[in-house]
C-alpha cells in the first residue's frame, strides 16, 4: 500500500498572496497528497516585526486557500503558546498520522537558512523538504544542490512553479501608500483587507 503524504505549508500570511496559492497548487498537482495542511503562523521567533492579529491571517488564509480540493487551514500554530516551530508540528502530525510521510514546502531561501530553525536536523530526518525556488533563482541543479550542502539529497524535492515575482512586504507597502495591488492577491482577499483597513500604515 502507498504510504500516506501529507503537505505542511506554513507563514505568516500576513497576507496570503496568488503566490502563496501558486505554491499550493503545485504541491497538490506534484507531491501525490493526501491533503495539504496550510498552517498561519502563530507567534513567530525569526521575525522581527509585529504581525497582524492571528484572527486576520487566519480568515485570510481561508478565503485564499480552503477552496482547493485537499487543502485543510489548520490554525494549531496560532493556538499553541509560545514560539512557532516547524518541527512541533510535524511531530504532531506524526503522532495523528502513524506511518505518514509528512513533506515540508518552503522557497529556497528559507531551505539554505534551515540550520538557523529548531532541532533542524531532527526537521530533516523526520520530513521531506520540498523546495520551490524564488522567481530571481535559475540555477542548475548542481547549483541548486550547492546552496543545500547540509541537506541530504534523498530528503529534499524539487517543486516546480510558475514564476511569480510577488511578496507580502510589497503589498502591505502597497498598500501603506494606497497604491493598487490588483493582480497580487485575489479579489477575495483584497476585499478583505479593505474591509478590514488592514495595512494602513508601512
Amino acid at each position: 500500500m502507498a504510504v500516506s503524504r501529507i503537505g505542511i505549508l506554513g507563514g505568516a500570511f500576513d497576507p496570503p498572496h496568488l503566490a502563496h496559492r501558486a505554491l499550493a497548487q503545485a504541491a497538490l498537482a506534484q507531491l501525490g497528497l493526501r491533503e495539504l495542511r496550510v498552517l498561519p503562523t502563530g507567534q513567530a521567533w525569526h521575525k522581527t516585526r509585529t504581525l497582524s492579529d492571528a484572527h486576520h491571517r487566519l480568515a485570510m488564509a481561508r478565503l485564499n486557500f480552503e477552496d482547493l480540493p485537499g487543502v485543510v487551514v489548520d490554525d494549531r500554530e496560532i493556538r499553541r503558546p509560545g514560539p512557532s516551530y516547524t518541527i512541533d508540528t510535524v511531530r504532531e502530525l506524526q503522532a495523528q498520522h502513524p506511518g505518514a510521510e509528512v513533506l515540508v514546502l518552503m522557497g529556497l531561501d528559507q531551505a539554505v537558512a534551515l540550520p538557523s530553525w529548531k532541532d533542524w536536523e531532527a526537521l530533516v530526518a523526520q520530513a521531506i523538504i520540498c523546495i520551490a525556488d524564488r522567481p530571481e533563482t535559475t540555477e542548475s541543479d548542481a547549483d541548486f544542490h550547492a546552496q543545500l550542502k547540509h541537506l541530504a539529497a534523498h530528503r529534499v524535492r524539487r517543486l516546480h512553479m510558475p514564476l511569480m515575482p510577488v511578496s507580502a512586504t510589497e503589498i502591505r507597502q502597497r498598500l501603506a501608500m494606497k497604491q493598487s495591488i490588483d493582480g497580487l492577491v485575489s479579489p477575495a482577499i483584497a476585499s478583505y483587507i479593505a474591509q478590514h483597513h488592514l495595512y494602513t500604515h508601512a
